[in-house]
């Protein structure tokens, strides 16, 4: 019954909302793309348009919304990458021998790219970045407890059956990019019941992506770990806070966790774990495939037709995003694809800098944030192929929408400074009306 009532209420009044301000809509549908109400509640949740309508919904709001600003910044770049990956998978989809699987490829991308667009024009304030950081956490926080809630009553559900839909290595991997945002959610937080409740959220989700025993999950928690320790301020505290989450992380891994990670590397007799091995020979064949047809590639959705040309049975997928995009799409697909996270984090990065004027420490905490969680999942998915996991697109929004109000700043130049109508105050160059701004 729960599960009923919190997808009609969140329907609803995200519906409703996305009306008059269309971002509240993409808070409800990129809650729904990680709660996933119908997986979640099978018992209860029937099948429905509730993310359609929440679409619907955010379309019309924002063709009168006055929250719309396409005043981007370099946030532009990453956009525009988005949208020619996604006309390129539409212009292959045109050619390829089965248009039902490329064709539903490019619906699943349409309706990522869609509401991110949207989620880019109407985010304008620090605030909207703070409450799109807590919708993801908290949507996978709350995922993260169901799969806890299971292991704790004796049934490991997340490592033999997955969770919403999805196997024990894609839900992992959601689990990797939520902890990235969580965890500086608790670092940055001014509140102590917002630092708790974000310490909490990361340690399920921590937790739910050893229960897994997803190799390539806890590999990418291992690089998010890294690629905390670099972009974190670094204090003495800080260095105590890592020390702890990472003895704890390796308690709470225990030998089981420890010994299956470990099987990555070992050999047997000259033989390398027979489900590791089998991924390199996959690899090895779509490589075939993307030197046999390096531009075009088979076609979205493809490679399992062509899976039983090199020996494996009929439907096998690469266990590996980014293989499985350049055999489908080719090495221009495979290059917007990856342009598209790396480009977002290249351009955080320098907001992380020091020397990199922010008007606001948001700013640079959300950079944070966003760089740990694609840092993770982009090593995870190396190991699965999951192009409808969402999360990883609305972490890149989260990152966007730091750039865009970072990049519509300048510190003040000596001129400013002088004047004495502006002395001391920061330059900001947004559309007006730009509501909530000033008081970001």
């Amino acid at each position: 019954m729960k599960g009923l009532i919190f997808t009609y209420l969140v329907t609803g009044g995200g519906a409703a909302a996305s009306l008059f301000n269309p971002f509240y809509g993409l808070l409800a549908y990129a809650m729904f793309a990680i709660i996933r109400p119908v997986d979640m509640w099978p018992w209860a949740v029937p099948e429905g348009r509730y993310s359609l309508i929440l679409g619907a919904s955010m379309i019309i709001g924002s063709l009168y919304s006055r929250d719309v600003s396409f005043r981007l910044g370099k946030s532009s770049y990453v956009l525009g990458i988005l949208l020619a990956y996604l006309a390129w998978c539409t212009f292959r989809a045109f050619g390829s021998p089965d248009q039902q699987l490329a064709w539903d490829y490019v619906d699943i991308l349409f309706k990522i790219a869609l509401p991110f667009t949207i989620g880019l024009l109407t985010i304008n304030s620090v605030d909207r970045l703070k409450q799109l950081a807590w919708t993801l956490a908290i949507a996978q926080g709350y995922v993260a407890w169901e799969i806890n809630s299971y292991y704790w009553g004796g049934y490991n559900l997340i490592r033999y059956e997955g969770f919403g839909g999805m196997d024990n290595n894609s839900a992992a991997i959601g689990m990797v990019t939520g902890v990235g945002i969580a965890f500086f959610l608790a670092f940055h937080s001014e509140k102590t019941w917002q630092k708790g409740l974000a310490g909490f959220l990361t340690l399920l989700m921590g937790h739910a992506v050893l229960i897994s025993f997803s190799r390539g999950g806890m590999l990418g928690a291992i690089i998010a770990g890294i690629a905390t320790v670099i972009v974190i301020p670094k204090r003495p505290r800080t260095y105590f806070l890592m020390f702890a989450v990472s003895l704890f992380g390796a308690y709470l891994a225990g030998d089981e966790v420890r010994n299956r990670f470990m099987t990555i590397f070992v050999e047997e007799d000259g033989l390398r774990e027979a489900s590791a091995q089998s991924r390199l020979d996959l690899w090895k064949d779509c490589w075939d495939v993307m030197l046999k047809k390096p531009v075009m590639g088979l076609g979205p959705n493809h490679w399992p037709l062509t899976a039983s040309d090199y020996g494996w049975p009929h439907g096998k997928e690469a266990h590996s995003l980014w293989v499985q995009a350049g055999a489908e799409l080719g090495f221009t697909g495979l290059f917007l694809l990856a342009g598209f996270y790396f480009t977002c984090i290249c351009q955080l990065w320098t907001l992380t800098w020091k020397s990199t004027p922010v008007r606001d420490e948001w700013h640079r905490a959300t950079a944070r944030m966003a760089i740990v969680g694609l840092c993770g999942f982009m090593v995870s998915a190396s190991f699965v192929s999951l192009e409808s996991l969402e999360i990883p697109y609305y972490t890149v929004l989260l990152g966007c929408g730091a750039i865009k109000l970072a990049t519509q700043w300048r510190k003040p130049s000596e001129a400013d400074l002088l004047n004495p109508a502006c002395a001391g105050e920061p330059a900001y160059h947004p559309d007006p009306p730009f509501p909530g701004l000033a008081h970001a």
